[in-house]
């Protein structure tokens, strides 16, 4: 993730860069720099060649990253392919810019269009009252730039990778879903509130799962609908991982593989550890003092590649760790205690997680074991009754004899008469 810009031309209320616990953004630069973007590459091209990488993911972020000019948005996706051709030649590059959309134009979208860059759009909902928290640092709503922005997305389907959406208990989730697909999105995030034990999400009451409600709205229309009309990657991840197919870091057990770049140079984190406390993200490591294997060895990343050994007690002994994970991990932290904690959502997701799998197995309509029968139940092959003797062909009786062409005395044919036309 390069943090391409540390700044925003929106100020929503609820944003775990600017309104959580850590400020780190204010000693940044405001943007990042040519030089640092190439020393970005080479690291990266570096890790990809030492590790014999078939594929890197780049995210371009912020901050708001379209505040770049059009002509400027894609050179570090350029730098790091030319890093890349260089050393590692086949390592394949997918890159996306992270956006508000507010800034969306033809212009920015055919830069980013030309230099294969899709474009993921922040939105909390199809309507202006579902964005209420998302405006401008005058306090005037941002909704409608956006929705223009997203409008012009959609025309250009190869370039619109999909939709985040920050799940707001106060708006109905079926309108909301519906709402957003009026801009045609491929795909639909729906992300829970940066929150945990200290600073609990919005209506957080033990004994009560008003995420998991609010999810399971959705799900249902989204589950139920007879055309599947956009994705929903936090239910398709849990279908995975139900299935046993490996997913991100937000859910299961799989390691953390995200590196995120600021504007300075500096390494650090997934940056929604900044939701947790001032510096959670930091690592101490710069792009020109440090490679990204020291970065796998930091104390706080290699703790996120334990996997259930990570995990707090009462989740390693849970039945559903394997798909849960212990829920995304800012969401595990308690001031005084770290991480080692379940999620601040965890009844939220055993609800959420037990009605996924619950139509999962109604609709692949599996047998039950109990149901299937016992081998004792099935008859042996010697036991089966034999097939009907065949005869061989030597004593299968004759077809008479058939008299010779020459032996057929001439007889007058019948007259031939075309078909009548068709009507």
């Amino acid at each position: 993730m390069l943090k391409t810009r540390s700044r925003c031309n929106l100020a929503c209320t609820y944003c775990y860069v600017y309104a959580m616990a850590d400020q780190g953004w204010r000693g940044q630069p405001a943007a990042m720099t040519a030089a640092t973007a190439t020393r970005a590459a080479q690291r990266i091209a570096e890790h990809a060649a030492a590790h014999a990488l078939t594929r890197v993911d780049l995210v371009l972020h912020g901050g708001e990253p379209l505040l770049a000019a059009p002509a400027d948005l894609a050179a570090p996706v350029r730098a790091v392919r030319a890093a890349l051709a260089a050393t590692a030649p086949h390592t394949r590059v997918t890159a996306t810019v992270q956006t508000n959309g507010t800034l969306l134009t033809r212009g920015r979208l055919t830069a980013l269009a030309s230099a294969g860059i899709r474009v993921g759009v922040s939105l909390d909902g199809g309507l202006p009252a579902h964005n209420a928290r998302r405006v401008d640092h005058t306090g005037r709503p941002g909704f409608g730039a956006a929705a223009r922005g997203l409008r012009l997305l959609a025309r250009h389907p190869d370039s619109y990778a999909g939709v985040l959406c920050v799940v707001d208990l106060d708006q109905d989730p079926v309108e909301t879903y519906e709402s957003l697909l009026a801009f045609a999105p491929p795909a639909l995030g729906l992300l829970l509130p940066l929150a945990n034990w200290s600073a609990p999400p919005p209506g957080h009451h033990p004994g009560r799962t008003p995420y998991a409600d609010w999810l399971l709205a959705v799900f249902e229309r989204w589950w139920h609908d007879g055309a599947r009309r956009t994705r929903i990657r936090l239910f398709e991840e849990i279908i995975a991982l139900l299935l046993g197919l490996p997913t991100t870091e937000t859910l299961g057990l799989a390691p953390a593989a995200t590196a995120v770049i600021e504007t300075d140079g500096s390494i650090e984190q997934a940056d929604s550890l900044k939701s947790a406390y001032e510096g959670a993200a930091a690592t101490g490591m710069a792009l020109d003092t440090h490679s990204f294997d020291q970065l796998l060895d930091h104390p706080g990343f290699a703790a996120r590649q334990l996997g259930r050994d990570a995990l707090a007690p009462a989740c390693r002994g849970c039945e559903l760790v394997q798909v849960c994970g212990g829920g995304h991990y800012p969401h595990r932290y308690r001031a005084g205690e770290g991480f080692r904690q379940p999620s601040v959502y965890c009844a939220d997701l055993q609800v959420l997680i037990r009605h996924v799998a619950t139509a999962l197995r109604r609709a692949a309509d599996v047998p039950r074991a109990a149901d299937l029968p016992r081998a004792a139940d099935v008859p042996r092959a010697a036991d089966l009754p034999r097939a009907p003797d065949v005869p061989r062909a030597a004593d299968l009786p004759r077809a008479p004899d058939v008299p010779r062409a020459a032996d057929v005395g001439h007889r007058p044919t019948a007259a031939v008469r075309p078909p009548a036309a068709a009507s």
